[in-house]
């Protein structure tokens, strides 16, 4: 019987090893690897969504927040204003860098030797 569940142990190993048969170093997690309650997580949930609730209502920003769906935004515009924008941009000309051959392998890691993952 193989089991369809998965520790948080097994998901940070595989985010700490996934590059590695590319040549790429582990990945270092913040917090030295602990893993977080979920208060901590509903914080981080929190407090970014009042800075995009500050994005949204042009609070001490430069940013331009123009869009077509959040009503409560000082960006707000109507679809053919939007269109009318995005009309006015140059055509892109160029189709952007190439594709790096070593973002196509495909690896598997075979752990072979058990070991803490995060500290």
């Amino acid at each position: 019987v193989v089991s369809t569940q998965s520790t948080g142990a097994e998901y940070g190993d595989w985010f700490r090893i996934y590059k590695v048969p590319t040549g790429k170093p582990m990945n270092d997690f913040a917090y030295k690897g602990e893993w977080k309650n979920r208060d901590f997580a509903n914080n981080v949930i929190s407090e970014t969504h009042g800075f995009w609730n500050a994005l949204m209502s042009g609070q001490d920003t430069d940013i331009k927040t123009m869009n077509t769906s959040v009503q409560s935004s000082k960006g707000l515009v109507s679809v053919d204003e939007a269109s009318g924008v995005l009309g006015s941009l140059p055509e892109k000309t160029c189709s952007g860098p190439p594709v790096d051959p070593s973002t196509q392998n495909q690896c598997f890691v075979s752990r072979t030797v058990p070991e803490k993952v995060c500290c």
